[in-house]
């Protein structure tokens, strides 16, 4: 298993329990990949503590966990594995999974936006680790009162290189909206989108309750340029598609939204294994609809966001869906032998 994010705890728990030897890979010095930097998960805001606790908690001794080792190869010798890492760590195994997960845009690629060059400028992430943190506050300590979140941001993007849909950050703006409205309910919020992609179950609710309950304001344009004025707001240029007039907001803090992008390790091993990446350069499973767990590689199998983007319940269940995939694998071996 390489990566112990949430699809690899999930799918290392469900294999164990399917009587399987399980090596869980993780490349951190603990397990959790993304869930551990989310303060609350949508759309319930439910603690992302909560759901890293349940699924550690479900590891068994069965499953041996090897943590902080980054691993560089994968190679298949006589229809078995060798798996390593950089420090020299090596380990057989009969099938692998990857799990590797997903890597976040760099927000700093899209100079128009600012970051990385103003300081109240910050991305989705920056903004989950301030409400673990307890508070929001602007680089000069003070509370912002007025807040913008710019959707889109690595995702559907041909300049960027990323054409897809990151699925989960229109309702991530949503969800961190409402909670800045709980944090500092006489803060203003825009959203600003292209289109509202609610796909979720609830999902659609909580859309609601962002402007009927916390008085949200969704405007739909893209953002065109942000700049900063003398006093450090942060000056907006958009133009609202549907009134069809450009606009111009300052803010105190601009949110950014930022997408999936494939890790580069996934598509270094991928490459050396000769697996295919897909336009959107995530990995290419052999069907898929059919068999989107398993690989063109006999005993190679994925699962979790390797192969796109997903919530993280989509997740869960990929991982599941992976472990059963490998536990077929073994009985068609077996019977065949």
């Amino acid at each position: 298993m390489i990566g112990g994010g949430a699809a690899g705890l999930e799918a290392s728990s469900a294999l164990a329990s399917l009587g399987f030897r399980v090596v869980l890979v993780e490349k951190e010095d603990e397990t959790g990949g993304h869930i551990k930097n989310w303060h609350a998960l949508f759309p319930n805001r439910r603690p992302g503590t909560e759901v890293l606790q349940a699924l550690r908690s479900k590891l068994s001794k069965e499953v041996e966990l090897f943590s902080g080792k980054t691993v560089t190869e994968i190679k298949q010798v006589q229809g078995r594995f060798e798996v390593g890492s950089a420090d020299g760590w090596k380990a057989e195994a009969d099938a692998v999974l990857l799990t590797t997960g997903f890597s976040l845009f760099n927000a700093s690629k899209k100079e128009e936006y600012g970051y990385g060059i103003y300081d109240n400028v910050i991305t989705s992430a920056d903004l989950e680790s301030a409400f673990s943190a307890g508070k929001i506050t602007m680089k000069n300590g003070e509370q912002p009162k007025r807040i913008g979140f710019v959707h889109c941001v690595g995702s559907r993007d041909e300049k960027a290189g990323n054409i897809y849909c990151s699925k989960v950050c229109c309702v991530t703006a949503v969800k961190q909206a409402i909670e800045v409205k709980q944090f500092l309910p006489e803060c203003e919020v825009f959203c600003f989108y292209m289109d509202m992609r609610m796909f979720g179950r609830h999902y659609e609710e909580l859309y609601k309750e962002a402007q009927e309950k916390y008085y949200i304001q969704f405007i739909r344009g893209r953002l065109s340029e942000s700049t900063e004025d003398h006093t450090g707001k942060i000056i907006l240029k958009v133009e609202d598609t549907l009134l069809g007039k450009p606009l111009k907001i300052g803010v105190d803090m601009l949110v950014l939204m930022v997408g999936m992008e494939s890790p580069d390790i996934t598509r270094k091993l991928g490459s050396e294994l000769g697996l295919l990446n897909d336009s959107d350069r995530f990995l290419v499973s052999a069907d898929q609809h059919i068999s989107a767990n398993v690989s063109e590689i006999p005993g190679l199998f994925f699962a979790g966001t390797c192969t796109g983007p997903k919530n993280i319940a989509d997740t869960l269940a990929d991982a599941r869906s992976a472990a059963l995939a490998i536990a077929g694998y073994f009985e068609n071996n077996s019977n065949r032998s």
